[in-house]
């Protein structure tokens, strides 16, 4: 590896995570479907293209963040779906300069790239040790000079390398020791080695800023074991048909973003659904809070907490924790003296607004699926629909499609009908 501007720690630095992402024994196979660059759509000029499986967890979250960025800057009854090629770099130094922006972990930002044309030229004859010795380390301390090296040099991520080198970019900026602190209790390369799959550290990082394992709020104390989950409010969502399954629990901070984004995760593959209506996007409520607070006590997820905890939880919570009103209140949600107290009851007592007035019951949706085999005429474009929450939860009936039933982790009784001939596709 060559270095721009590096030392030889940083240069080990590096090497050790590329090590960490890919362990010792790559397959080039699973290398060589990680070497693109990022493509816009001939069919719809602000969409990402994937031409392999495995790299989704890069550019879905890039595309997640054009789109949140042109929800932000453009209207819905304009063309907001046309760009030219200015429009796109712009895209992508904006998206870039986020995801770095989030992961930053305070000391310096690095940018990883090649400046050797042959290497960009001719990917065929590169393997994964070829590529990894044309490697440059670019160092800054502030981010708007990263934005002006990223303009100067956009080019570069959009050849054959370009998700490689701003992953890279990404891990690096947020530095090995705190990602190793982060993923805690693995030892498993991020990246698949059979199939070449990203791990869920790998989309959280690009999504929140954070290499954690794990998709709650916060951490969780698991036999002595401190869990790594998601810090704070994420700028952009994340929902998974894993949690359908009850592989995983999904917290607010995730399903209730800043922005109207989200992006979807199947078994293998992420897409990202999005929406210009505003009032999706949520800050976080007194009833959010509370929800949140009281997973501190319910540390399994059962949806009930020890009697016994009412005072610390309503303490927590600045609510009136006098112990006569305590000792009342535990006697009135645990009547039957079980000695737990229910989610349900709880909220119904202290925060029983009707949530479900703060957004609208009918709104516009896109979906976007990168990979052009998974759209109609191998043409990847938005697919818009019309999201209706119906006034009861029912649960999703039709096996087949799994995209609402990822939806429903947020919205239970969501349903969209779809302005194409078939339904979008999570995977």
């Amino acid at each position: 590896m060559s270095i721009n501007n590096a030392t030889d720690a940083n240069l080990d630095a590096l090497r050790r995570i590329v090590l960490l992402l890919w362990g010792n024994n790559v397959q080039d196979d699973t290398f060589r479907r990680w070497t693109q660059g990022f493509s816009f759509s001939p069919d719809e000029p602000t969409a990402l293209v994937q031409f392999e499986g495995g790299p989704c967890v890069v550019i879905a979250p890039v595309q997640a963040f054009i789109l949140k960025n042109i929800i932000t800057s453009r209207n819905e009854d304009d063309d907001w779906k046309q760009a030219d090629l200015e429009d796109q770099n712009n895209f992508l130094v904006d998206a870039f300069s986020e995801i770095l922006t989030q992961a930053y972990n305070g000391s310096q930002y690095y940018v990883i790239h090649t400046r050797d044309e042959e290497v960009v030229d001719r990917p065929v004859e590169l393997n994964y040790a070829t590529f990894h010795d044309s490697l440059r380390l670019s160092i800054f301390s502030d981010i708007n000079e990263v934005k002006a090296f990223l303009r100067e040099n956009i080019g570069l991520f959009r050849e054959t390398y370009g998700v490689l080198l701003f992953l890279y970019s990404v891990l690096c900026s947020r530095g090995l020791e705190t990602i190793q602190n982060e993923i805690s209790g693995t030892d498993e390369p991020l990246i698949d080695y059979s199939h070449g799959y990203g791990s869920q550290a790998i989309i959280n990082l690009l999504i929140t800023g954070n290499a954690v394992p794990h998709l709650f709020n916060e951490t969780r104390d698991v036999g002595g074991m401190t869990l790594y989950g998601i810090p704070r409010q994420s700028s952009i969502g994340f929902l998974t048909l894993l949690e359908h399954l009850r592989y995983c629990e999904v917290g607010s901070y995730l399903k209730k973003p800043r922005s109207s984004v989200w992006v979807l995760g199947s078994e293998t593959h992420l897409t990202v659904l999005f929406s210009f209506e505003k009032r999706l996007a949520n800050s976080e409520t007194p009833a959010d809070v509370a929800r949140r607070v009281f997973s501190h006590y319910d540390p399994e997820g059962n949806n009930f907490i020890a009697s016994d905890v009412l005072g610390d939880l309503l303490q927590k919570l600045d609510l009136f924790s006098d112990n006569e009103y305590v000792n009342i209140m535990r006697d009135r949600l645990d009547g039957e003296k079980l000695g737990i107290i229910l989610l349900t009851s709880f909220m119904d007592e202290f925060f029983p607004e009707n949530e479900r007035s703060q957004q609208p019951d009918v709104f516009k949706v896109y979906h976007y699926n990168g990979q052009p085999q998974s759209n109609p005429d191998s043409k990847v474009v938005y697919h818009q629909g019309t999201a209706v929450l119906l006034e009861c939860d029912v649960p999703c009936t039709i096996e087949s499609d799994s995209l609402t039933t990822c939806l429903q982790t947020k919205w239970p009784s969501i349903d969209i009908q779809w302005n194409c001939t078939a339904n979008p596709s999570l995977n």
